[in-house]
Order: C-alpha cells, then sequence, then structure tokens
C-alpha cells in the first residue's frame, strides 16, 4: 500500500497530471480507475473514526483527483460505469449509522451519477427498493440542491420525461410500501415520497422553458392512479 501512495502521491504532484488522467480517464478500452477499485477507494478515505490509521491523511490528500479521474465522462463505458457507481454509493450510503462521513460522500458520489448520466437515473429504479434508506437520503440531496441540478436532469425534453417517469414509478412503489409494509418503513417511504412530489412538481413547472407536455403528464397521471386503485384494492 505505501508503494501505491508514493506512486500516485508522485504522479499527483505533476501540475499536469489533472488534465492528462481526466482526459484519459480510459486507456485502450479500459478505465483507469474501475468502479471495484473506485469502492475500495472511497472506503478507505473515509473509513469509521475508529478506524482511521496513518494512511488515511494520505488518501484524504490524492482522493479529490482520484475521484474527478473515475468520475471522469466517457463514450465508450459511460453509462455502464457510472450504473456500478451508483450500486455501489448506494450501498455505501446505506451504512450511514455506522459511518455518517463515509454516507456523506457515497450520496455525494451517487448524486453525480444520476444528474450526469440519465440511464443512469433510470437504472435507480432497479436499486430503490433495497436501498431505500440510501434513496431518501439521495432524493433529499437532489431537493435540497435543486439549483444547482435542476438544468442538468431536464438539459433535454427526452431527459426530463426519463426522469419524470422514474419519479411517478418510485412514488407507484411508495405507495405500495405504505400499504403493505410495517409502520417503520411506511415512515421511510413516506419521506422518498415527499421529496419524490417536490421533483415531480419542479420538473413539471420546467427549467429554462422546458415542460413536459400536458397529454404526457395526463398519462403519468392516469397511469400512478390506476396502480393505485389496483393496490388499493389487491389490499382489501
Amino acid at each position: 500500500m505505501d508503494l501505491i501512495l508514493q506512486f500516485v502521491e508522485m504522479i499527483s504532484s505533476n501540475p499536469e497530471a489533472r488534465t492528462i488522467l481526466v482526459n484519459e480517464a480510459v486507456w485502450e478500452g479500459e478505465r483507469l480507475i474501475p468502479p471495484s477499485s473506485f469502492e475500495i477507494l472511497v472506503q478507505h478515505t473515509f473509513p469509521a473514526s475508529s478506524a482511521r490509521v496513518e494512511t488515511t491523511n494520505r488518501f484524504e490528500a490524492i482522493y479529490p483527483l482520484l475521484k474527478e479521474v473515475a468520475l471522469a465522462p466517457d463514450s465508450a463505458t459511460g453509462s455502464n460505469t457510472m450504473k456500478q457507481i451508483l450500486t455501489f454509493s448506494l450501498r455505501l450510503a446505506g451504512k450511514g449509522a455506522g459511518n455518517p462521513v463515509l454516507a456523506k460522500e457515497a450520496i455525494a458520489i451517487a448524486t453525480c451519477c444520476v444528474t450526469k448520466n440519465v440511464d443512469c437515473f433510470k437504472y435507480w429504479d432497479n436499486l430503490y427498493n433495497e436501498n431505500i434508506e440510501a434513496s431518501v437520503a439521495l432524493l433529499k440531496k437532489l431537493v435540497d440542491d435543486w439549483k444547482d441540478h435542476s438544468l442538468k436532469l431536464s438539459s433535454s425534453p427526452s431527459d426530463t420525461l426519463a426522469v419524470k417517469h422514474t419519479i411517478c414509478s418510485f412514488r407507484i412503489k411508495n405507495e405500495k410500501a405504505i400499504i403493505t409494509e410495517g409502520v417503520a418503513n411506511s415512515f421511510i417511504y413516506k419521506e422518498a415520497d415527499k421529496s419524490c412530489e417536490l421533483i415531480s412538481r419542479r420538473l413539471s413547472r420546467g427549467n429554462g422553458g422546458l415542460q413536459i407536455a400536458p397529454i404526457t403528464a395526463m398519462v403519468i397521471a392516469a397511469v400512478a392512479a390506476a396502480a393505485g386503485a389496483a393496490l388499493v384494492l389487491s389490499s382489501q
């Protein structure tokens, strides 16, 4: 580990290192820092306070540069890479009770994933229920920092529609869980739904002149209403 850290520290001391590494984040079809390595890096940089060691400060020093390289976009592996990063970041964020510093950084990484890549936002739907606590934190982050992320989430009509559909799917999952789950889980899904509702409203209002077509909004509302009615009937 010491030799690896020395090597990275030597590279990062070069003033041109950032530009070169970020621009060449993919070499011969492979990421310089693949998602699996990035996950290890995050955990070494943000250990629990009781698990800090001498090398932790060294990891903290090189982390910003390596994080930027790990999250650098690329046309070859971009969507798949971001999906893998989102998957592990939500898992790490779910450990917030034992390591809040790690959880906070994991949510920051997840936010980067879903705001930079609409396919990643849609993929979040597959991870939602099994990472509900982390999803609640991520939704709140999007709401709290909406001014920073709204233009990214609505950069085109198709992106806006994709995000809107995903949020609609979240709300259907929330409603199902609130009806069928126990009191504790119901509270979590209710918290998630508050953020989903706010995001949905803001997207519907549009940003920079972008708005969802009225017919699309009507279809989404109809689907949500039908799903809600079916859930109520199935629970009776």
